[in-house]
């Protein structure tokens, strides 16, 4: 599907399932990312930790079947794998319960995983990883351990897991950041910003930052992207959504796979934007989708 797809993806934290009253779905933003980037050919590696348990066992080898590289899950002896108990409201958003601790709190460096980080081209990271010390310990060490790769920040958050000096650090170390529209609010007033426009609220950030970057999703109403300088538009498609879960991660992976492969920004968001309305439209986070199911909803 995409030019390029040589190049090494490598994402990093929570795998887990998502749980819906007595059902279950493979879930993590960092992992959900790993899956539809490698859906569209491009060799990824996961980074993560889950337990000695069933749900382990489920998780890595669906990720294996699925042709996401796991030599880099490593196996916690004593935390179990991660659950996210979700609730849906009306309109198909989604609350979240996220167990702590999970063993993808305790992602501990390795030499497997120091080689595939230093092998990587692209780097997929959150903020949700570094609620505990070891795995943001790794996080960090790892970042800064690969001076080439494209560091590309999911900021993704849940409170109350998170600070606004812990995201200045994460913003700091970014390439790329994707936001959705109330997260650069809240984050750009805690920096002392304060605007209603979108556009003043990114390049605020972009400044601050030095991110030259940065993606911002506003739900039913489409999204803006900053890309060498100029903004991107995409008003977004309308489709009856099932529930929200995952349906920002597969936007993100599509939307960095056309851009590093492509490099037209605006083909781009319009590709992100239908892989993005697609996956709301179905239940779960990771739906597969038929390249015909893309092309007819960006030609109508």
């Amino acid at each position: 599907m995409f030019k390029n797809n040589s190049l090494k993806a490598v994402s990093f934290g929570e795998i887990l399932f998502d749980v819906f009253g007595e059902e279950k779905k493979v879930g993590g933003a960092p992992l959900n990312l790993a899956l539809r980037t490698r859906s569209f050919g491009f060799p990824v590696t996961m980074i993560s930790a889950v337990g000695n348990d069933k749900n382990g066992q489920e998780l890595k080898k669906y990720i294996a079947e699925n042709g996401v590289n796991i030599d880099t899950i490593i196996t916690q002896q004593e935390h179990e794998t991660g659950i996210v108990q979700v609730n849906l409201n009306e309109r198909g958003s989604a609350t979240y319960n996220i167990k702590f601790p999970s063993a993808w709190d305790f992602i501990e460096i390795n030499a497997d995983i120091k080689k595939a980080v230093w092998q990587a081209d692209i780097f997929f990271f959150g903020s949700l990883a570094c609620r505990n010390t070891v795995s943001k310990d790794t996080l960090f060490e790892l970042l800064k351990s690969n001076p080439d790769m494209y560091k590309v920040f999911d900021v993704n958050l849940r409170a109350p897991h998170y600070t606004i000096e812990l995201l200045k650090e994460l913003m700091d170390i970014s390439d790329f950041i994707k936001f959705n529209d109330d997260e650069i609010l809240e984050i750009a007033s805690a920096l002392g910003f304060q605007s209603d426009s979108l556009e003043e609220n990114i390049l605020f950030i972009a400044e601050n930052t030095h991110t030259k970057a940065i993606c911002v999703t506003r739900g039913k109403h489409g999204s803006i992207l900053l890309w060498e300088g100029a903004f991107y538009y995409h008003k977004g498609f309308v489709v009856k959504v099932v529930d929200t879960v995952g349906a920002g991660d597969s936007y993100l992976a599509a939307l960095i796979a056309k851009l590093i492969s492509d490099k037209q920004p605006q083909k781009a968001l319009d590709f992100a934007s239908a892989i993005g309305a697609v996956v709301a439209s179905r239940p779960g986070a990771n739906p597969e989708i038929e390249s015909s199911e893309i092309e007819r909803l960006m030609e109508s």
